[in-house]
């Protein structure tokens, strides 16, 4: 016989019973009762960033991704072409309906009353000339008012100004105020004399007849700079003005000339415009400025009021009983529209107008 210990017979298998969580211990007065070890949720099991729940690629694997069409990028290229086509097409059409109607109505009916903008320093004329021209001739339009507010400028352009205006009324038998804001001085005054009424605030500024003429003279700074104006001309007084040297008083002499008979015209319009004599102008163009309080007395202006006074005293004058409707040009066209039409000369400047240094002659304020 074997001393080997004796092997217990199998017996078929049982599953054994799941281990028993060992007691929970008394637990503090607190009574926190930390979570049974059996109930911990599982870990989770991250793959890439993207697959919070899992990469069922498996791990550093990712769906194949599907090639694109043939046809994307000719779509995405012509898709590109016709909204440019389409935004080009837009600038030309704006630009179109802008040369054939080239006003913005405020109101309705056919008596209307047209306002233009004067505005800043007076240095063109044919602006203000056309839309003088075009409210003119409409038949719609019973009246215009200059709406001001500027120091002047260019002794020309206001002159020129100045004749269109008289020009209007006379022909066309059409009434136009003058309504100053801020500023009407000089050149703007000039032409604010040619209307049939001025208005002013009370505290608006008007007034200051006079010429100005000037420009800068560097003959020093050319000297310090060691530089020389070299100029070859027929004619005693051919380079009078050159700013490179001093005014002699012969050229002195010659501007004043000049100055003096500007200023006598500007006070015989202003006299024609209201309705008195030089005489009578004459100790007021001293180019000094008053307010519109002052200057009623003076006989500069006509009536101490704003625009609103203005529009509805020129409405009753010609026949307009209820609320005026209000018209005026449009403003001036910017960017690409402007291209088109070759209006851009305030977008791209006139290098030769930056390399004038001409003396010149003005009507303005300063």
């Amino acid at each position: 016989m074997s001393d080997a210990p004796e092997q217990p017979t199998p017996t078929p298998f049982e599953p054994s019973a799941p281990p028993q969580p060992p007691p929970i211990a008394a637990q503090p007065s607190s009574g926190y009762q930390p979570p049974h070890p059996t109930f911990a949720p599982p870990p989770p099991q991250y793959g890439p960033p993207y697959a919070p729940y899992g990469n069922p690629y498996g791990a550093g694997f990712y769906p194949p991704q599907k090639p694109r069409s043939a046809w994307f990028w000719p779509v995405i290229l012509l898709g590109s072409l016709a909204i440019l086509s389409l935004f080009f097409w837009a600038i030309v059409w704006s630009a179109m309906h802008s040369a054939t109607d080239d006003t913005n109505t405020t109101g309705f009916g056919s008596s209307r009353i047209a306002v233009i903008d004067l505005n800043g320093v007076i240095l063109d004329a044919d602006k203000i000339d056309t839309q003088l021209r075009k409210f003119g001739d409409d038949s719609s339009v019973k009246a215009i008012i200059l709406h001001i507010d500027s120091p002047g400028g260019g002794a020309a352009a206001s002159q020129e100004i100045y004749h269109e205006v008289v020009r209007v009324r006379q022909e066309k038998h059409k009434k136009i105020v003058a309504s100053v804001e801020s500023v009407g001085a000089s050149g703007a005054y000039y032409i604010a004399s040619g209307c049939d009424k001025i208005y002013a605030n009370d505290a608006s500024v008007v007034g200051s007849i006079g010429v100005i003429m000037e420009w800068t003279n560097y003959g020093d700074l050319y000297r310090w700079a060691k530089l020389k104006s070299v100029v070859i001309h027929a004619g005693e007084l051919k380079d009078a003005g050159d700013p490179t040297h001093d005014m002699t008083p012969k050229e002195a002499a010659y501007f004043q000339s000049l100055v003096d008979n500007m200023y006598g015209q500007f006070i015989q319009d202003v006299a024609d415009g209201r309705h008195s004599t030089a005489d009578k102008i004459r100790p007021l163009a001293t180019g000094q400025v008053w307010t519109g309080q002052q200057s009623l007395p003076l006989g500069l202006i006509d009536k101490v009021g704003g625009f609103r006074v203005a529009l509805i005293d020129t409405a009753r004058e010609v026949g307009i009983k209820d609320e005026p409707s209000i018209v005026r040009p449009h403003s001036a066209k910017k960017g690409l529209a402007a291209l088109i039409n070759g209006e851009a000369d305030d977008l791209f400047p006139n290098p030769t107008k930056m390399l004038d240094k001409s003396p010149g002659f003005y009507f303005m304020w300063k």
